[in-house]
């Protein structure tokens, strides 16, 4: 496999989920400097999330009308031009608008960017590009509030936003010089109502739950928005059935490895959402640790993450999706319930070795659920795929956070005190469940789901037929009986 296209894209995408992440630990230091509170200046958060969400549905159309090779250099531009803005913001608004102006950039960059791999890669080496792809998603989160502490402490937190700088210049000349030549083609009119209409709900939704987990406003503020978010999600689903060009192509629901992949991945996504939420808070409120020995302790899953990329594709063409992600999602839930025995008197090594096997577990799910939501779309419908899989992984990476801080919360008036150890634990038990009920979704495929992805052999010859209302075809599947 030519590794230097998902390379490239891994690295500018790591920068965005570095960046993300990096400023949970910088929150005091930043609200001092520019005169405000941290609670206040957790808007920056939510204000990144909310232009995710607003942006990302339109990300396909670009890619069709600019060619996604312009379009993810554009996005990197985007992005390196936010940057700047929130290293020089002097005042909580002008932050707030530099973190949404990153958001749009980064809105383009994740699904372009897995846009421009899929059109670039072989099906049958789709796997292994993706596992290189999936790192920057996993270490991200992990690896990002310990270096964050660590550039606020020893430099200035305006560092972690200068440093994006010439991070995207390099990645702005990579992908110039070896990412291939992608053409626009012929598109329909913009849906204008649908990009409308689907902004209101993803960026509701994923505001609303921003706000109540995250509580930088008054909760009701989250509960209101969450409901508007909703109800323009109903809007939507109607006006998608009557519009000639819908911008979000619901109508891929119909293909069920599509949707197993969507939706499974969601029901995992909200259990691993909510472990960088939870892990360093119990380490820090439980355990007594700093942020920095809490970093370095999570840290050890992102070395797992990065270690599994090594087996993965062989993984899954020994033994097929359906199979893995089966497991993978049970065995993934079940490392996230360990987490909810770990006490004080835990020993070191112990912990480490459960959050390093949780590691390998996670990036091996995520690279195989990441393939499979492509492995049976076809190319021309590749740039619709790719703006719905990002808005639901947005989407259940919030909902994770406020479930496990609601559970938290309930914890706390339940027992009528400040968080203590046990909160943490039945938080860790409950998302776990959550998690491990993707195992549902996948139990469903047939066992040559994806197989000229995985290039396992499956159990009978079968023809992949494209949605309903789909022009395109898919070349047959040829499999075999199961192993």
């Amino acid at each position: 496999m030519n590794r230097t296209i998902p390379l490239i894209l891994a690295v500018a995408l790591f920068m965005e989920n570095m960046d993300s992440t990096v400023i949970a630990t910088s929150l005091p230091a930043i609200a001092t400097d520019i005169g405000t509170s941290p609670i206040a200046l957790k808007l920056a958060l939510t204000a990144y999330l909310v232009s995710l969400a607003v942006f990302i549905p339109i990300s396909g159309w670009m890619a069709d009308r600019f060619g996604a090779k312009n379009v993810f250099r554009a996005a990197i531009a985007v992005f390196v031009v936010g940057s700047v803005a929130c290293a020089i913001s002097n005042s909580l608004p002008a932050f707030v608008v530099s973190r949404f102006l990153q958001g749009m950039g980064g809105a383009m960059m994740t699904p372009v960017g897995r846009l421009v791999l899929v059109r670039s890669t072989p099906k049958n080496e789709l796997v292994a590009a993706m596992s290189w792809l999936t790192i920057p998603a996993l270490v991200g989160p992990l690896v990002g509030p310990p270096v964050g502490g660590f550039i606020t402490t020893y430099f200035t937190w305006h560092w972690i936003f200068l440093i994006n700088v010439p991070i995207g210049v390099i990645g702005m000349w990579l992908a110039t010089r070896f990412l291939p030549e992608t053409d626009s083609i012929g598109v329909p009119p913009l849906d204008v109502p649908g990009f409308i209409l689907s902004g209101i709900a993803a960026s509701g939704v994923v505001f609303g739950l921003s706000v109540v987990s995250l509580p930088a406003l008054p909760p009701l503020v989250g509960v209101v928005t969450l409901v508007i978010g909703l109800l323009a999600g109903l809007i939507y689903l109607r006006h998608a059935k009557v519009a000639p060009h819908p911008l979000l192509a619901l109508r891929l629901f119909r293909n069920q490895v599509f949707r197993s992949a969507v939706v499974g991945g969601s029901l995992f996504r909200i259990g691993i959402g909510a472990v960088p939420f939870l892990l360093p808070l119990m380490l820090q409120i439980g355990f007594g640790l700093t942020p920095f020995q809490s970093g370095m302790i999570t840290f050890v899953s992102a070395m797992g993450a990065i270690g599994m990329k090594l087996v993965t594709a062989w993984l899954f063409r020994v033994a097929g999706f359906r199979r893995v992600l089966i497991l993978g999602s049970l065995i993934s839930g079940a490392t996230i319930a360990i987490y909810g025995f770990f006490s004080p008197e835990t020993s070191y090594p112990v912990m480490l070795a459960i959050l390093l096997v949780g590691g390998f577990i996670r990036s091996m799910f995520f690279t195989g659920v990441n393939a499979l939501a492509y492995a049976e779309v076809s190319e021309a419908d590749a740039s619709k795929a790719t703006p719905i899989t990002a808005v639901f992984q947005q989407i259940s990476i919030a909902l994770g956070v406020a479930v496990a801080g609601g559970i938290l919360e309930v914890c706390t008036q339940l027992h009528g005190g400040p968080l203590v150890l046990g909160d943490f634990h039945t938080a860790f038990f409950l998302v776990a469940a959550i998690s491990a009920t993707a195992a549902f979704f996948f139990i469903e495929l047939p066992a040559d789901a994806g197989s000229a992805v995985s290039g396992h052999k499956g159990r009978a010859t079968r023809e992949i037929e494209p949605p309903s209302g789909s022009s395109q075809t898919s070349a047959p599947l040829t499999s075999r009986r199961p192993d």
